[in-house]
C-alpha cells in the first residue's frame, strides 16, 4: 500500500453519474401532463389513456391533486365494485411527491428512492409542468440505486438481499468516483442500507414481532453518516407487556443475516442478539438511567459510552413512537445534569493530538501516522452530540444538529459552519482512503500517513484539523471541563 498517494480527487468520471449532478430535472423528458376527473370512471379513463397511449394519468378532485396508474388499476380490478362503475378517485393516490423542475437529477433519484415511488410531479415554482417517470431517469442510473431499492422491495428471502447489499458497494464507489459531495453519497446510501435492514427484519421476525417492537440502528448508521459497511450497531425495543418466544433465535438471524451481507459483528456486542439491547421500553429506560446516574455504588464505567451510542439511533422498522418515548425519557432525566454532561462531553478531547502534526503533516516524505476518526471525526460528532443532549436537539445528523443549534443560539454561526465543512472533508478523505486500502485487498481503517497523501490534500486537511482543535477549545470552555 505504500509509495501511492490517497487522493480525494475524482477518477474518470462516470458520464452516467456526472449527469445526475450536472443536469436538472427540466433537462430530462418530462412527461406533460395528462388529466382525468376524479368522478370519471375507470373504464371511461383506460379509453382515454389507450388513445393517448399513457400509462398514467393525474386526477383532479375538487382542490386536490392525484395519480392513476396501471397499478392502481390492477389493485381497482379486485375489489367487488365493477370497473365501469368505481371512480378514479377511489382507485387513484392523492398523497403524489413533487420536485422542481430546477433541482438536479440527484434530487429526483433520491425523492424517488426515499418515498418508494415511480413518479414525480415536476413543478416551475408554482405550475404544473409535468410528471418525471423512474424509466426516464434509467439512462442516468441504469443498474443502480433505484434497481437496488427495487430489488430490496421485491427480496422474497434474505438470500435475494445479499446481491442488493453488494451493489450498495459499487454505487459508493461509482458515486465517489463521479465527483459526487460526500454528503449526499450519505443520504443516499443510509436511505438504501435502511431499507435493506427493514426488509431483513420482515423476513426474519413474524409480523406479529415487527408490529409490537422497533428495531434500531445506531451510532454512525443512526445518524446518517455511514458510508461503507462496518460493524452492526442496532438494537430492538419492545413494547411493554409484549412477550415473544423465540425471541433470541430471531435476533440471533438477523444478525447472520448482516453478516452475510458484509455487515461483521460488533466486537463490544452492541446489538440485539444482547440482551441488553434487547428489551421492553421499561426496561431500556432504566437502563438508561443506569448509564447516566449508575447504580449507587458510582457510575457505570460503559455508561458514557452506550449513552453515546444510543442517542444517535434511528428507527428503521416496527413502532417508532417506542423510540420517541425512550427519547423523551432522555431528556428529561438529563436535564439540567450539567456534571454528567460535562464528563459525558469531555470524551471529545480525549485522544491526544500527534506531536508537531502541523509542520510534519506539510512534509510529504513523513511517515506519521494520523487516525482520522480520533483526531477529526470523533471529536466533531461526539463534541456536536454533546451539545445536542444539552439543549434538546433531536435532529439525526452531525450537520443538522449544528445548523439546529445555530438556530438555537447555541453556537456561533461561523463556528458550526466550518465545523461542518472539516467533517464532510474529513469523511470524504477517510472513503478515499479505505478505498484505496479495500482496492489493495486490504481491511479499510482510518489512519493515513502524510507521505500518502498527495499536495491538494495535506493543506485541506491541515485546516479541517485546526478546525477540529478550535472546536475542541470550545467545548473545553463550555462544558468547563477543568471543573470535572
Amino acid at each position: 500500500m505504500e509509495g501511492r498517494p490517497v487522493s480525494t480527487a475524482s477518477p474518470e468520471p462516470q458520464p452516467e453519474m456526472v449527469s445526475l449532478v450536472t443536469s436538472r430535472v427540466r433537462d430530462a423528458y418530462v412527461r406533460k401532463p395528462f388529466y382525468v376527473d376524479g368522478g370519471a370512471d375507470l373504464v371511461t379513463v383506460c379509453r382515454q389513456l389507450a388513445q393517448h397511449g399513457h400509462s398514467h394519468a393525474l386526477v383532479c378532485d375538487g382542490e386536490r391533486l392525484g395519480i392513476f396508474t396501471t397499478t392502481d388499476l390492477r389493485d381497482a380490478l379486485l375489489r367487488d365494485v365493477p370497473p365501469q362503475q368505481l371512480a378514479v378517485r377511489d382507485a387513484a393516490h392523492f398523497d403524489v411527491i413533487e420536485v422542481q423542475a430546477d433541482a438536479e437529477l440527484f434530487e429526483a433519484l433520491w425523492l424517488m428512492v426515499r418515498h418508494r415511488v415511480h413518479r414525480l410531479v415536476v413543478r416551475d415554482g408554482d405550475r404544473l409542468i409535468g410528471v418525471l417517470g423512474q424509466l426516464d431517469l434509467v439512462s442516468f442510473v441504469a443498474n443502480h440505486s433505484h434497481l437496488i431499492a427495487l430489488q430490496i422491495d421485491d427480496a422474497a428471502s434474505v438470500a435475494d438481499l445479499k446481491p442488493a447489499a453488494e451493489r450498495v458497494d459499487r454505487l459508493i464507489e461509482l458515486l465517489h468516483g463521479s465527483g459526487i459531495r460526500i454528503e449526499r453519497i450519505g443520504r443516499l446510501v443510509t436511505e438504501l442500507n435502511r431499507r435493506l435492514f427493514a426488509r431483513a427484519w420482515e423476513l426474519v421476525a413474524p409480523a406479529e414481532l415487527v408490529a409490537h417492537s422497533c428495531l434500531l440502528v445506531m451510532g454512525s448508521e443512526g445518524r446518517g453518516e455511514q458510508i461503507l459497511k462496518t460493524d452492526q450497531d442496532n438494537a430492538l425495543l419492545l413494547r411493554d407487556g409484549f412477550a415473544f418466544d423465540g425471541l433470541e433465535a430471531v435476533a440471533q438471524r438477523f444478525a447472520q443475516a448482516l453478516a452475510d451481507f458484509g455487515y461483521p459483528p460488533c466486537p463490544g456486542d452492541i446489538m440485539l442478539t444482547n440482551p441488553l439491547w434487547r428489551q421492553p421500553l421499561g426496561g431500556f429506560k432504566d437502563s438508561i438511567r443506569h448509564w447516566l446516574y449508575g447504580d449507587g455504588a458510582g457510575a457505570d464505567p460503559e455508561g458514557l459510552m452506550h449513552l453515546a451510542i444510543f442517542f444517535d439511533a434511528a428507527a428503521v422498522a416496527g413502532d417508532a413512537a417506542l423510540l420517541a418515548e425512550a427519547r423523551e425519557h432522555l431528556d428529561r432525566i438529563a436535564s439540567g445534569q450539567d456534571t454528567y454532561l460535562a464528563r459525558f462531553a469531555a470524551a471529545a478531547d480525549q485522544f491526544a493530538e500527534a506531536g508537531n502534526w502541523f509542520t510534519r503533516l506539510m512534509t510529504r516524505r513523513d511517515d506519521m501516522p494520523l487516525d482520522l476518526k480520533k483526531l477529526g471525526t470523533f471529536p466533531i460528532v461526539h463534541g456536536v452530540r454533546a451539545l445536542s443532549l444539552q439543549y434538546g436537539v433531536r435532529e439525526a445528523g452531525t450537520a443538522a444538529r449544528l445548523q439546529r443549534l445555530v438556530e438555537l443560539n447555541r453556537i456561533d454561526a461561523t463556528l458550526a459552519r466550518d465545523v461542518t465543512d472539516a467533517l464532510h472533508f474529513l469523511m470524504q478523505l477517510r472513503l478515499a482512503h479505505q478505498l484505496h486500502q479495500r482496492e489493495g485487498g486490504a481491511q479499510p481503517g482510518n489512519v493515513v500517513r502524510a507521505a500518502e497523501l498527495g499536495a491538494l490534500e495535506r493543506e485541506p486537511l491541515r485546516d479541517s484539523l485546526a478546525i477540529v482543535k478550535r472546536f475542541r477549545a470550545f467545548l473545553r470552555q463550555h462544558f468547563k471541563f477543568d471543573a470535572i
